[in-house]
């Protein structure tokens, strides 16, 4: 199991699957799985390529998913790393690479622990699936989002999902993620008049206009937390002219911020205070807005209480169920009712360069998952 899982993981990190190419990740998964009896389906939208696969069960009573990416974000400048990011290396227990945590590994992982509950278990009960994408990292436009909705057009029921993002801290498996906060984005203009930056009595600067906005949008509560989410946060990620001209005051100015909100704050609430705001103010503006996820979770259930039972049982300890991160795929697995965990590797150096997976860390998260499979099966 550990070599397979190994070697796995250093096929796939070999592949440069920059978001949102999969360059080939997908087709050694899909013969793998095939392998062992899978129905795969290719789901592929535009340049995007996704994979539906399916192990029936006697009773196909339960759906069984376990998804995951093969898209990674850029390995950056190649010279920091210690080897190659795209050339896997182990090195004193570690196996380096782009992708290794975030997240071949955890696919490898998934993977493997489904070939060896299959190789002893070739007739069960419930149905397994699969579900593997190459648009996570980016855009998620063409990814999970399509398949999903493919999936409900054809009355299809996801009732347990194992996501395998890395969400342990310093053990694999001691934090879990039982849901996730939304994400608004607003790409806000502030309209002024442009004139010569030496007569300021003929202009109207929007940027010196927009800073009383800026400090009260900084210092303002949105609400506090409960019991599953964090208060909500908001962080200002561009503010532009479109200039670059130091004697000309703009004519408009481009800002845009991001709330990461959980169930005490509606959409439409943060949309209507923002907008009290920039009339508090008088700005002239336009405002578009983006949702890239609702906040979801699983608040109890059989998926929850098997991931915890097995956890306890390898480590001795419940794991830390938590809400807090980025956004995940989850976010569209959920409007299919599912009952979602995300439980993957040590996220201490996802995205960074020199990403790196102990060994040992694959062999107890693949032990991990196929223990999770026999549980739910």
């Amino acid at each position: 199991m550990l070599q397979s899982v190994v070697n796995l993981t250093k096929e796939l990190i070999s592949i440069p699957s920059i978001s949102p190419l999969d360059l080939g990740c997908q087709d050694i998964i899909i013969k793998r799985l095939t392998a062992i009896g899978f129905l795969v389906e290719k789901m592929n939208f535009k340049n995007t390529k996704n994979v539906w696969a399916i192990h029936k069960g006697t009773s196909n009573e339960k759906t069984i998913t376990f998804l995951g990416h093969t898209d990674i974000v850029p390995a950056g400048t190649i010279n920091n790393w210690k080897f190659p990011p795209f050339n896997p290396t182990i090195s004193k227990g570690k196996l380096f690479g782009r992708g290794a945590v975030d997240m071949k590994g955890a696919l490898a992982a998934m993977i493997v622990a489904i070939e060896h509950f299959i190789s002893s278990n070739p007739i069960h009960n419930q149905r397994l699936s699969v579900i593997i994408t190459s648009d996570e990292e980016s855009k998620a436009t063409n990814g999970t989002v399509k398949v999903v909705n493919t999936l409900k057009s054809r009355n299809e029921v996801i009732d347990y999902c194992i996501i395998g993002e890395p969400t342990s801290i310093n053990i694999v498996g001691d934090t879990i993620k039982n849901g996730r906060r939304g994400s608004l984005t607003a790409n806000l203009t502030i309209y002024g008049k442009q004139g010569h930056i030496a007569y300021p009595k003929l202009s109207i600067n929007p940027i010196h206009n927009i800073i009383p906005f800026l400090n009260a949008l900084i210092k303002k509560k949105w609400d506090v937390s409960n019991t599953f989410f964090s208060k909500t946060t908001m962080q200002i990620s561009q503010i532009h002219s479109g200039l670059n001209c130091s004697n000309i005051t703009p004519g408009n100015l481009f800002v845009q911020f991001n709330f990461r909100f959980g169930s005490q704050i509606t959409i439409e609430q943060l949309q209507f205070e923002v907008n009290q705001l920039l009339n508090f103010f008088h700005l002239k503006y336009s405002i578009k807005w983006v949702i890239s996820g609702k906040p979801f979770i699983t608040y109890k259930g059989n998926l929850l209480d098997t991931v915890q039972h097995v956890i306890k049982n390898f480590h001795g300890f419940l794991p830390k169920t938590s809400t807090s991160g980025g956004t995940s795929d989850g976010r569209f697995i959920t409007t299919m009712g599912s009952e979602i965990v995300e439980l993957g590797l040590i996220n201490r150096n996802i995205h960074q360069v020199n990403e790196y997976v102990k060994i040992s860390d694959l062999k107890l998260l693949t032990l991990i998952y196929l223990q999770i499979i026999k549980q739910l099966i």
